[in-house]
């Protein structure tokens, strides 16, 4: 009898509900969820784009404070060796080299940059013509205002 009186004393005197399988205590905050720590079976490749590459050296460039860089990358999850081939590509070649893109470089069409061509004279020979017919308008009304009688011209000489 004297074990069973200490066994019933014993239970009855545990003070942490959460290890006796009690009531938890709502005071107290909830344990942080797990993070999930499986491996992805493939990694992938961070891509930066060119302007968030430019808008951190920037950012590094203006920082006085010390360890304001250190700070800043470890803000954007960034190595130094990222900041130190951003810069050297920012030298070189400004916002189109930062932008390079990996692999093999695309097939150029030739008959695509002759239509280019084509297409850029096309629109240059346009504004040309457009600036002679303004000049012929000013020179009529200019005539006509001074009276001056300018010759007609045969609509077929001129289309010859």
């Amino acid at each position: 009898m004297i074990e069973l009186a200490a066994l019933e004393r014993r239970e009855g005197e545990r003070s942490e509900p959460s290890r006796s399988g009690g009531a938890a205590d709502s005071s107290r905050p909830a344990p942080p969820p797990v993070p999930n720590t499986e491996v992805v079976a493939k990694a992938q490749r961070r891509k930066f784009a060119a302007k968030y590459k430019l808008a951190i050296v920037e950012e590094a460039d203006h920082a006085t404070d010390p360890g304001e860089i250190g700070s800043l990358l470890r803000r954007e999850g960034l190595y130094s060796s990222h900041l130190v081939e951003w810069r050297r590509l920012r030298s070189v070649g400004a916002l189109s080299a930062l932008s390079k893109k990996r692999g093999r470089k695309p097939v150029r069409n030739p008959l695509f940059e002759e239509n280019q061509k084509l297409r850029a004279q096309l629109a240059s020979l346009e504004k040309r013509l457009l600036q002679a017919q303004l000049i012929i308008d000013v020179q009529k009304k200019v005539s006509a205002l001074l009276g001056i009688t300018l010759p007609e011209a045969d609509r077929h000489e001129s289309n010859s």
